[in-house]
């Protein structure tokens, strides 16, 4: 029996993401659960619930949340760090955001399904469903794909109408490298088609997938061997190649597009129409942030791939670009939760502000504006650090007895 390969789409590939060890600080953590709900209550605001799990099935989209969230912009952690704040932030809403996320890293991972079944006892979707939905994109992931990485990280995102999003993780205890792994219900149309909506992982060339299209003959020969086939597919939908360095270089970053960021923020003309556009009195360098908060919510697809970028709205925990700006960090969730709350009451020009700041700062690009000098913007935001609240963490040694740790398939 011969094994089958995945054929790489034009839109296909993986990508490496390097693996952090310890853990996101407690001042870290409490800002990101705040900026983390707020952002994803403003797209639930303007897209619905459908458009929030369509944002985190997309891996270049979810890189630029973790980054405007003060991750480190290219490492694993960002999965398990962007999950764990917004399950702290939308859970405790979630009748009201209609919006639930279930499992985590390891032992959080077991507790899926009793979630699932939780949930769905309070909205009256079909948990058994959901289980199995569950069950299977693991053993997917873990089994299915001979790839060297095992599941440790399942992430679960449902909405109240019955709609989720799986975000897992995998680590490979050779290279030290994790690869996540996005679904969506939406595109998944049979379990043994093809289910992914993308793959972000090591780039192996071509590796084993018993269960690609092609692979038809292989699954018949191994039903007739065990009558019992594997559950679903690969399909490598999307490309996010991650470095291995940590500091961010202007390789990572469209300095065309920051440039228009930053022209909107410190030059005068620019800056007093975008702070009319948010009914806000904004410092520059809030605005610098609030733009590309604006754009994490409302930009397109193709906004995101270079999500290094959007470390340049709060830096990053590790210090690269910049050591985070808990003062800035601050001020951002302000403003979010003023158009938010803004908004609860029927006050919507607030909450449109930033829609209308993110066209505005596209406009300006648009309008040739010039390109950022990226050594110069690395040297201004360093030297602010200090006053503005900067501050970082520095990570611990990798374990890697944890790093093969297989993830129990419920």
């Amino acid at each position: 029996m011969r094994a089958f390969t995945i054929e790489l789409m034009q839109r296909s590939g993986t990508a490496d993401l390097p693996l952090h060890g310890g853990s996101v600080p407690k001042w870290l953590a409490d800002r990101m659960t705040l900026l983390g709900t707020a952002i994803a209550e403003s797209v639930v605001h303007h897209y619905g619930t459908a458009g929030l799990l369509s944002r985190l099935a997309d891996p270049f989209w979810f890189q630029a949340l973790g980054s405007v969230m003060g991750m480190d912009w290219h490492s694993s952690g960002i999965t398990t760090s962007v999950l764990g704040a917004l399950k702290r932030g939308l859970n405790p809403r979630s009748h009201e955001l209609g919006i639930y996320v279930c499992g985590g890293r390891g032992g959080h991972s077991r507790r899926t399904p009793d979630e699932l079944r939780g949930y769905a006892d309070r909205t009256g979707l079909d948990g058994e469903s959901l289980v199995r939905a569950s069950r299977l994109a693991a053993r997917v992931d873990n089994n299915a794909i001979d790839d060297g990485f095992q599941i440790y990280l399942h992430g679960f995102v449902l909405s109240a109408t019955g709609q989720w999003t799986i975000v897992q993780q995998g680590l490979n205890d050779v290279s030290g490298f994790a690869r996540r792994y996005h679904w969506h219900s939406a595109t998944v149309k049979d379990f043994t088609v093809e289910p992914h909506t993308a793959v972000v992982g090591e780039n192996q060339g071509q590796i084993m997938n018993l269960v690609a299209a092609p692979a038809a003959p292989a699954q018949q020969a191994i039903l007739e061997v065990s009558r019992n086939g594997p559950d679903a597919t690969l399909n490598e939908i999307r490309k996010l190649t991650m470095p291995s360095h940590h500091d961010v270089r202007v390789e990572n970053v469209d300095v065309n597009r920051l440039g228009a960021v930053l022209a909107v923020a410190y030059e005068r003309e620019f800056h007093d129409f975008a702070s009319l556009l948010l009914l806000e009195k904004l410092g520059p360098r809030t605005l610098q942030s609030l733009a590309l908060v604006a754009e994490v919510i409302h930009g397109t697809p193709t906004r995101f791939s270079d999500p290094a970028r959007f470390s340049f709205a709060h830096g990053g925990k590790d210090g690269h670009p910049f050591p985070v700006l808990l003062k800035i960090y601050d001020e951002t969730i302000q403003v979010l939760r003023r158009s938010l709350e803004a908004a609860k009451v029927g006050e919507t020009v607030r909450v449109d502000g930033l829609r209308r700041l993110d066209r505005f700062v596209r406009a300006v690009e648009d309008s040739n504006a010039p390109r950022a000098d990226f050594e110069n913007t690395l040297v201004r935001e360093r030297s602010m650090s200090d006053s503005l609240g900067g501050m970082t963490a520095s990570p611990r040694p990798t374990r890697k007895r944890y790093a093969m740790r297989q993830l129990p398939l419920f």
